[in-house]
């Protein structure tokens, strides 16, 4: 007979042979940023996270890079909207002027930028839309300006979200003929049409006004798809993949790793936090063992990288 419990006496054997090891490197903190000044607001819907002004900025840097986190991702909240997304690729932009806050504060953070456009349109979906949809080929033209905008201010790796087909190609080509060929491509390759998105959306006010996104997003009904997807990012020049949201996607998360030699990044949705956060409060769950052993679950399934709102305090868990 096997004793597999001759592995497990005590804590000196179980860290010997542990197989996956959670570290504050593992993690990009997302950040909201919002027009005005003095600005440090709780999330109704995110408890915990907060919006930012740039001159706020300097608090969640530091204390990020004290913690030991290596990335953070941005995410814009203008004040002005339009059906262009206008603010998106404006110089002087919300995300813009965030990313050069950041890069002045600190050279220890990986600076990404989100691609998209739901945050900037009047309407909230992802793109241009003529005739009630989103016309695909017209959108790629202005995340390509986005991107760009975004690689001009400092950011040192774009990660566009909106899943039109072709962008990965169409936006590694902007930033290579716009002088920008080290500046990286982390792409939403396998992006589902999501309930547990709900939460950031109230965060970053980009619902849609009308319709949803299953004419662009993932059905969660699909695995195959999202290899696919996955397949042709890497073919039109990503640099790093996603599978969004991440718990509830983990059989997704291994068929990539399995499937390609690639960096892999899940995205701890809003939803999925805000659970955790609802259950704590209800004194339901120990909340931090909760959060760590769902982090973990991540890079188990393969993940080398994971985007979560926990970022902050899974870090400090972790150095006790």
């Amino acid at each position: 007979m096997r004793r597999g419990r001759r592995l497990r006496v005590n804590e000196n054997i179980r860290g010997l042979v542990r197989e996956t090891v959670l570290t504050p490197q593992d993690f990009i903190l997302p950040i909201f940023v919002v027009e005005g000044e003095g600005i440090k607001r709780e999330i109704e819907s995110l408890p915990g996270v907060y919006h930012y002004s740039v001159d706020m900025l300097h608090e969640i840097v530091e204390e990020a890079v004290n913690l030991g986190i290596k990335g953070v991702i941005l995410f814009g909240i203008p004040d002005h909207k339009d059906c262009c997304g206008s603010e998106a690729y404006a110089e002087n932009g919300i995300v813009q002027r965030a990313v050069r806050k950041i890069r002045e504060l600190t050279d220890k953070l990986l600076v990404v930028t989100d691609v998209c456009m739901c945050e900037y349109t009047d309407h909230g979906h992802c793109g241009i839309i003529h005739d009630g949809d989103v016309d695909n080929d017209e959108t790629l033209d202005y995340l390509c300006k986005i991107a760009v905008s975004h690689a001009k201010a400092g950011s040192q790796m774009i990660a566009p979200s909106d899943m039109m087909d072709g962008r990965v190609y169409r936006i590694r080509e902007a930033l290579d003929e716009a002088g920008f060929k080290n500046v990286s491509i982390m792409s939403y390759s396998a992006k589902y049409c999501s309930a547990y998105y709900g939460p950031f959306r109230a965060a970053a006010n980009s619902a849609p006004s009308f319709g949803d996104r299953k004419t662009y997003q993932m059905d969660p009904a699909n695995r195959r798809e999202a290899i696919r997807e996955v397949l042709d990012d890497i073919e039109e020049g990503a640099d790093i993949v996603m599978v969004k949201p991440a718990l509830s996607y983990l059989d997704i998360v291994r068929e990539v790793r399995d499937t390609v030699d690639m960096p892999l990044c899940v995205y701890n949705v809003s939803g999925e936090y805000a659970m955790i956060k609802a259950a704590a409060k209800m004194g339901l769950i120990d909340e931090e063992r909760i959060i760590l052993e769902t982090l973990l679950s991540m890079k188990r399934a393969g993940a080398d990288i994971i985007i979560t709102y926990h970022a902050l305090e899974a870090s400090r868990f972790l150095r006790k």
